[in-house]
């Protein structure tokens, strides 16, 4: 189901984007080498039950999981992209670690995620990172009133392609508000032009993720984590997004990023 917010619903929203902003950016700055994975997860459960905010992640049951998930964040690392299932592994010099988290606060939802390096980075592995939030801004500069849902899978695309990197179509970005998953379904490539009309009211959750040489995917044995199928590095941006009369307005930018106020995106595409 598609549901339009009014403008104050979407305020409301944003309430909780800016706690969900916030608390990656501390996770973020908090994941070095020697941190354990738990040690992220048992952080970021503590912070939510000290807002009185729900975690949308602690019952998901979907029919691809061994649900429910039970845990708060998604923190996958290296080869690992989506839904990847914190566990006792202490962080490594050089590791890429995607941290993925949706909760609710009295009733709205916000969604986001951000990949980081540990330690050294590699020059590919900036990169890749590097595409995936060109890739964001690009679909969040493309989720304007009068255009299409494909508007903005093709920009991802686009970005995707500029890099050398293959776009899979299994999992991509969603409608949310009241709940984590509403319609639409918004794959990370597509035709501009086609697609549902974007209207005002409409949130969404932008959320491109590449991986280095493959466009393909495998689970692992705990029915959550997917990784490269290749075993070649991944990362995966997100942001909460609502599209207004007068452009995109970003919910859940982290601290230290521009305001992503309506039709203002928070970094220049480097593909010029």
């Amino acid at each position: 189901m598609i549901e339009l917010k009014s403008p104050g619903e979407i305020d409301r929203m944003a309430v909780t984007g800016r706690f969900v902003g916030e608390l990656l950016a501390e996770l973020s700055a908090s994941a070095a080498v020697g941190v354990n994975l738990m040690d992220l997860e048992h952080h970021a459960r503590g912070r939510i039950k000290e807002r009185g905010a729900e975690s949308c992640y602690w019952d998901y049951a979907p029919s691809f999981g061994r649900g429910p998930f039970r845990n708060v964040l998604c923190l996958s690392v290296n080869d690992a992209v989506l839904h990847g299932l914190p566990h006792d592994y202490v962080l490594r010099e050089g590791d890429l670690l995607s941290l993925d988290m949706a909760v609710g606060i009295d009733g709205w939802v916000a969604d986001s995620a951000v990949s980081v390096i540990v330690g050294a980075p590699d020059p590919e592995d900036l990169k890749l990172i590097e595409a995936t939030e060109v890739a964001l801004e690009a679909g969040i500069d493309a989720a304007r009133p009068g255009g299409h849902l494909g508007d903005i899978s093709a920009a991802i695309g686009a970005v995707a392609r500029h890099y050398g990197y293959g776009v899979n179509l299994e999992f991509g970005g969603h409608g949310l508000g009241r709940t984590m998953h509403e319609g639409p379904h918004l794959p990370n490539d597509g035709r501009a032009r086609r697609g549902m009309r974007l209207q005002p009211g409409l949130t969404i959750a932008i959320e491109p993720w590449f991986c280095r040489s493959t466009d393909k995917i495998r689970f692992d044995e705990d029915g959550w984590t997917i990784r490269s199928a290749d075993g070649s590095r991944t990362a995966h941006s997100e942001h909460t997004v609502a599209i207004t009369e007068s452009g995109p307005r970003v919910l859940t930018r982290r601290p230290g990023e521009e305001s992503g106020e309506a039709g203002q995106p928070a970094a220049e595409s480097r593909m010029s």
